[in-house]
């Protein structure tokens, strides 16, 4: 196995921050359930209530520290894709690892839609995982010269 990442938390400010205030207190950091596990699960710092088409944004407080040459590819858990059709609103979470150094220091994020066609409301306690992350090795092209640098997150590198 490649050891290539570390998560950590992000700082009390900025955890408090993407809350607008008093932020709860910060989960676990993400971690694999069994030897044999490749994801890592994502744990929510709140309760999450979602009735079939709502939606959330999930401060994570987790940052990931990775070698480049690496992405974190965020899904949901599976058993709640399952169970709920629990959707990642940008169907695959894409973690770079020049995120790490960006203004809002690599936060993760996790927007999640309860898609249920069958009427059924997710209720997850403070704590509970919610999401996965595999960590997955790319290459590039022969002829890329690429030199830019990264500040930010969600469409930073289209700018």
């Amino acid at each position: 196995m490649n050891r290539i990442a570390r998560f950590e938390y992000v700082s009390d400010q900025q955890f408090s921050q993407a809350f607008e205030g008093a932020a709860p207190s910060l989960p676990p950091l993400p971690r694999r359930a069994t030897v044999g596990s490749a994801g890592y699960d994502f744990f929510t710092p709140i309760p999450l209530h979602l009735a079939p088409g709502e939606t959330i944004k999930v401060p994570t407080g987790v940052r990931c520290r990775m070698e480049n040459g690496w992405v974190l590819q965020i899904y949901p858990r599976s058993g709640l894709g399952f169970s709920y059709r629990l959707q990642l609103n940008n169907t695959v979470g894409i973690i770079d690892s020049d995120y790490y150094d960006s203004d809002n220091e690599g936060h993760i994020f996790i927007k999640i839609t309860n898609d249920s066609n069958e009427g059924k409301v997710l209720d997850l306690p403070a704590g509970s995982a919610f999401a996965q992350g595999l960590f997955v090795p790319f290459g590039i092209t022969e002829d890329d010269e690429v030199t830019a640098i990264r500040n930010g997150g969600l469409g930073s590198t289209s700018k």
